[in-house]
């Protein structure tokens, strides 16, 4: 047995997939309405969730976007901005498998329909192309979260409905998008050279903290999301690491949000 194996067999030990959850965000939310004062309605049928915080930072220094009245998340602000006429949603500092999911379980019950998510990475093994973005086909699952959502199993994937329409975001894109798979952790500062070789010995292209969570989620509750990976980094290993580009990287992100939505319209 190995070592993914007992991890594996310990976290579903006690795991019950097909029970619903007694704490439901839509209960949670009712109360938060309720203390806010906050009008039943909802949100945008189009969010994104934005770990780095940059694109969000953007949007509201050259303000192009505005508070959202009917997010009553208990630790976070939505902001709606518009792209091309279709209002979007979004949070920032998503940081991290746990949090993400806690969102995006929020933002389904609120009135959402396509989450994107777009974090930055570390480059694990070259890419193709030398692309600027990896659309995440598979996460590998070192993390806690995506193991609460569906059994055993070492990756979590994309959906298939959504895969369906991969070859096109990626075709038309720019900025440059490939297809790619994904290390996700919890422990970014245990990044070891051991672990990154086994991530090697896997093929995996990058390194990020959400997409193996957001992807199991996804799957347990038939929900639409997107992961992106903005490849920004070699784990601090050369000078001049995390330069994303024009207003960090935010002004691309958007460009790929705006043609994202453009492909997805009709997935939703």
């Amino acid at each position: 047995m190995n070592q993914f194996s007992t991890y594996f067999n310990m976290l579903q030990s006690n795991k019950s997939y097909t029970q619903e959850s007694v704490f439901k965000p839509e209960n949670l939310l009712r109360e938060a309405r309720r203390q806010k004062r906050i009008s039943e309605c909802e949100i945008p049928e189009i969010c994104v969730l934005d770990p780095d915080g940059d694109i969000l930072a953007h949007l509201i220094e050259s303000q192009a976007t505005k508070p959202n009245q009917c997010w009553a998340c208990y630790h976070t602000n939505m902001y709606q901005f518009d792209i091309e006429g279709t209002p979007v949603g979004i949070v920032g500092n998503a940081v991290g498998a746990p949090f993400a999911v806690l969102l995006a379980e929020q933002m389904f019950v609120s009135g959402c329909k396509l989450i994107i998510s777009i974090t930055s990475a570390g480059l694990i093994s070259p890419v193709d192309g030398e692309p600027e973005y990896i659309l995440i086909t598979r996460a590998l699952r070192d993390e806690g979260t995506s193991h609460h959502y569906i059994p055993t199993s070492e990756y979590s994937y994309l959906s298939k409905e959504l895969l369906n329409y991969s070859a096109r975001i990626i075709s038309s894109s720019n900025p440059k998008i490939s297809l790619g798979t994904s290390w996700t952790t919890d422990a970014p500062y245990r990044e070891t050279p051991a672990a990154i070789q086994d991530a090697k010995s896997r093929n995996i292209h990058v390194v990020e903290m959400e997409a193996a969570a957001l992807y199991a989620f996804a799957q347990c509750k038939n929900k639409s999301i997107v992961c992106f990976a903005h490849i920004t980094n070699s784990m601090a290993q050369n000078e001049g690491d995390f330069e994303k580009g024009e207003k960090n990287g935010s002004v691309a992100s958007l460009e790929l949000i705006r043609h994202t939505i453009q492909i997805l319209g009709a997935a939703r």
